[in-house]
């Protein structure tokens, strides 16, 4: 009888601990995510010119920038952005056209988009922050590194080009590329309110002709740079080479059996790359 008793007790006990483990469970799988991109309790505008230009800061520590491919936002950076707001008050911002932040009247260039992040910077009261680029935000980072020296600790920019041509690009890149600009410019002769044409008509107008930085212009950047890319990316290795070689402080990184998307892709690998260096 008291054997018989005491599985009764113990079954008893096991049962609201049971039904308090499950509860905690489901609480654990109710939390939400973060909308990185779309998060009102971090995001925030800055004017600049007639434009405003949206961000997000997360985390605590030393400030560090995150700058999105030409054809991504805030969100597409959501590995990086949580990974690094772990040590670093890390400011993540959408580039005019791209997710939250405007357009504006005039034509894009990456010169205007290395605008806002230099004044971002100085908008938190920063001397400096750390930047991390990726595609055209590794771009508009060597250009803060070129005309915004005072703004840059130490970068690190994956797969950039500093022309717009088959010195840098492949042919399979660039004539995709020319022909979706001409699809959004005749999309926008006859008013078709299909898509947003103009957003896209910018991007692939500043793929084509943009950016064009010498040799000279890469050794103005005086600060550490980190210069990765990819054996199967669409910059052309020795291209990346020429970068790497013209940048005074620069050290290199190629990833291989890897493609463009490896910040994406492989966030793992490139998070740590970086964080090591």
């Amino acid at each position: 009888m008291y054997n018989f008793m005491m599985q009764i007790y113990k079954r008893t006990l096991l049962i609201p601990c049971l039904i308090l483990f499950l509860g905690l469970g489901d609480v654990h799988g109710q939390e939400k995510e973060v909308q990185y991109g779309n998060n009102k309790d971090a995001g925030s505008f800055l004017k600049v010119g007639n434009v405003n230009v949206y961000y997000e800061s997360y985390g605590k520590g030393e400030p560090l920038v995150i700058l999105h491919g030409n054809g991504n936002s805030i969100k597409d950076m959501r590995h990086q952005i949580s990974f690094f707001s772990k040590e670093y008050h890390v400011i993540a911002i959408d580039s005019r056209g791209r997710g939250k932040s405007e357009l504006g009247p005039d034509s894009q260039t990456n010169d205007k988009k290395a605008q806002p992040a230099a004044g971002l910077i100085k908008r938190h009261g920063l001397d400096s922050a750390y930047v991390i680029g990726y595609s055209d935000g590794g771009i508009v980072a060597l250009i803060m590194g070129i005309n915004f020296p005072e703004t840059v600790k130490k970068m690190a920019v994956y797969g950039v080009n500093v022309t717009p041509d088959t010195n840098a690009l492949y042919p399979s890149f660039i004539e995709p590329t020319i022909r979706k600009r001409k699809q959004a410019e005749e999309m926008l002769a006859k008013n078709d309110t299909t898509k947003n044409w103009k957003v896209i008509q910018q991007r692939y107008r500043m793929v084509e002709f943009q950016p064009r930085l010498t040799s000279k212009d890469l050794g103005r950047i005086k600060v550490p740079v980190l210069v990765l890319s990819a054996d199967r990316d669409i910059i052309k290795p020795d291209h990346t080479l020429f970068i790497y070689k013209s940048i005074p402080k620069a050290n290199l990184c190629i990833f291989p059996d890897a493609t463009h998307r490896v910040p994406r892709e492989q966030p793992g690998l490139f998070n740590t790359t970086v964080e090591k260096y």
